[in-house]
């Protein structure tokens, strides 16, 4: 009994949190206005209240939407996406998926143009091609590539000069133990002599 009135008050804190007005927004009835308030894409809220039906988010700093963002408002009738610097590269391909899946009559596509990069600025998301958007994340990708290969290459490299060094410095340590080695034995043979030496008029004498 208890672990169903757990559930319960856990299904019900859940829905008060998806109908809650987003932190930074303004909502009144099903009109969340998040706009001009300065928002990364960072710093937008992750998630909407369900019944949203008009979502402002203009005038901000986004550059891309999170993946699956939008995809749970049913039912929404207005959404404004202009005014932000959006970057037509791999991450505009979740915004331009969902506006071409809208109806006409919604507009959302207005003013949603590319900011970046230098080849798209001021086109319209929605008109993009997908091979020119993949165009873009593929110099990208190889932009990353060769970074990752240019360190890949630094590592080897010093990885390298360690390994030198240790095997220059295991030589010299390993010569210096023989020299040491020798001069010990040295040191023993000439003491063992001497020795040797201060006995023998004592064995004489002793005859």
């Amino acid at each position: 009994m208890k672990g169903l009135l757990l559930l319960f008050l856990l299904l019900l804190s859940g829905g008060q949190r998806s109908s809650a007005c987003p932190h930074l927004c303004s909502c009144h009835g099903g009109q969340v206005d998040c706009s001009s308030r300065s928002l990364a894409s960072s710093s937008l809220p992750t998630s909407f209240p369900a019944g949203t039906t008009d979502l402002r988010v203009h005038n901000n700093l986004l550059s891309t939407l999170p993946n699956g963002l939008l995809d749970g408002l049913t039912s929404l009738r207005s959404v404004s996406l202009h005014g932000n610097p959006w970057v037509c590269d791999c991450g505009v391909l979740y915004l331009r998926a969902w506006l071409l899946r809208q109806p006409p009559g919604l507009k959302s596509h207005l003013g949603v143009n590319c900011s970046s990069p230098p080849g798209l600025r001021g086109r319209l998301v929605v008109y993009l091609t997908e091979e020119e958007v993949l165009e873009s994340c593929h110099y990208w990708y190889c932009d990353l590539a060769l970074a990752s290969q240019v360190c890949l290459f630094v590592f080897v490299a010093v990885q390298t000069a360690l390994l030198v060094a240790l095997i220059i410095f295991l030589r010299k340590f390993e010569r210096l133990s023989k020299e040491a080695k020798r001069t010990t034995e040295e040191s023993f043979t000439a003491g063992e002599a001497q020795r040797e030496n201060e006995y023998a008029p004592l064995k004489d004498s002793s005859f």
